[in-house]
C-alpha cells in the first residue's frame, strides 16, 4: 500500500467517524427534546381543560337569569 493511499484511507476514516460522532448528538438531543415536548404536550392538555372548565361555569352565570335581572336593574 503507498504512503497517498494510507493517508487518503486515514482522513477517510477519520471523517467518517466525526460524521457518525455528530449524527448520533444530534439523535440524542432529538430523543431528549421529544421527552419535554411530551411532558410539556401534557401539561398544555390539563392547561386547556382546566380552562374549558372556567368557561362553562362563566356561561353558566352569564347566561342564569338572575344576573340578567340583575344587569337590567343596574342599568335603570
Amino acid at each position: 500500500m503507498s504512503g497517498t493511499t494510507m493517508v487518503f484511507l486515514i482522513v477517510l476514516v477519520s471523517v467518517g467517524f466525526g460524521v457518525i460522532r455528530d449524527l448520533y448528538s444530534k439523535y440524542l438531543q432529538a430523543k431528549k427534546m421529544s421527552g419535554l415536548n411530551k411532558q410539556e404536550s401534557e401539561q398544555l392538555k390539563t392547561e386547556i381543560e382546566q380552562l374549558k372548565e372556567r368557561i362553562a361555569v362563566l356561561e353558566k352565570i352569564v347566561t342564569d337569569e338572575g344576573y340578567q335581572v340583575d344587569k337590567k336593574i343596574k342599568s335603570l
